[in-house]
């Protein structure tokens, strides 16, 4: 009866202003009625009474005007007509299909970013979701090969808890930036949205893979996809992961860093995207804000509220405890003046 009652408001919230008022009065009426003076009787010990006890009627009566202030507060309740209410969104037109496709190979655990690139790729891909809460989003991860953690999904609460998952290791080493874009535009080609678009971010060179990038850039330029690609990693040399130590833990040296610059501009160029270059934390946040700002969603949203009338259940609760109170008033209690 009462759900959601954190959503009521009412239309004519003055009317609650009584309910003070009337509990006031209440108490007034109370005291006044325990002054009042009463017929009286003078015995010269009342030791007669002891064992008497007080009828349970008696009792019952004292408390009948409480039913009536209830009755009557529930009833003011109802006439500053409660009601819930909620917004609605109408989507007119169709937004976008994004993929990000992610490397995760070994070379992304570098420290040239905080805590490292694959954490600050993670940290600002979740940030661009938020952003874009009328688009439908997905997530292609790809080192040797390339796999789909979440398809395209307006949910973005599973595809953040998917970002959250990716980490190194979960596929074969290496840097297959065709099988990254070709995953990813097998992923919006079936889409309806009027735009398509891959956010590729690599730190590397393409060294495996079934397919070469060319190719899947012609897929792309095909099904009308745009790919902005990222490369993500500092000029000159960056700690980065060179082998396995004894004790099973990374062991980390400075090597230079090695980015395919002009593939990912040949990319970005033929599917009418751009490219960009991320050397830290900083860069890489601006690049999302400029994307972002590049593929704004075109929609047009018409809000409305909707509002649904409670004060019936209200006005329900003071017709019974009034009736209440009138047929304990006249059936149970009527003999006691």
């Amino acid at each position: 009866m009462f759900k959601n009652l954190s959503h009521i408001t009412f239309a004519d919230k003055w009317v609650l202003w009584l309910i003070p008022v009337v509990l006031v009065l209440a108490v007034l009426w109370w005291y006044f009625r325990s002054k009042k003076n009463y017929p009286s009787l003078k015995l010269s010990s009342t030791a007669a009474f002891a064992g008497v006890k007080e009828p349970a009627r008696a009792w019952l009566k004292r408390f009948l005007p409480l039913l009536r202030v209830l009755a009557m507060i529930f009833l003011l309740v109802a006439i500053a007509r409660p009601q819930t209410s909620y917004d609605e969104e109408k989507i007119t037109t169709e937004g976008i299909d994004i993929v990000l496709a992610i490397d995760v190979s070994g070379s992304m655990l570098s420290k040239d970013f905080t805590p490292n690139r694959i954490e600050a790729a993670k940290s600002e891909a979740m940030q661009f979701i938020d952003g874009r809460q009328h688009d439908r989003i997905g997530l292609v991860i790809f080192s040797g090969e390339s796999f789909t953690q979440c398809p395209v999904t307006i949910d973005h609460g599973i595809l953040k808890n998917q970002v959250k998952e990716v980490r190194n290791g979960m596929m074969e080493d290496g840097t297959a930036i065709g099988m990254g874009l070709a995953t990813a535009v097998q992923r919006l080609k079936e889409g309806t949205a009027k735009s398509k678009v891959v956010i590729l971010m690599t730190d590397g060179v393409n060294n495996r893979g079934l397919i070469d990038p060319l190719t899947a850039t012609d897929i792309a330029l095909q099904f009308g996809v745009r790919v902005y690609t990222i490369g993500i990693g500092t000029n000159g040399k960056a700690m980065t992961p060179v082998g396995m130590g004894p004790d099973g833990k990374l062991v980390f040296d400075y090597a230079p860093v090695e980015i395919d610059e002009q593939l990912l501009k040949d990319i970005a160029k033929k599917t009418g995207g751009q490219y960009f270059r991320a050397t830290d934390n900083k860069t890489l946040k601006e690049i999302y804000t400029q994307i972002d700002k590049l593929e704004k969603t075109k929609i047009e949203v018409s809000a409305f509220q909707r509002k649904t009338e409670k004060f019936y259940a209200f006005a329900l609760i003071a017709g019974l405890f009034l009736l209440l109170e009138i047929l304990m008033r006249y059936l149970v209690v009527r003999a006691i003046p």
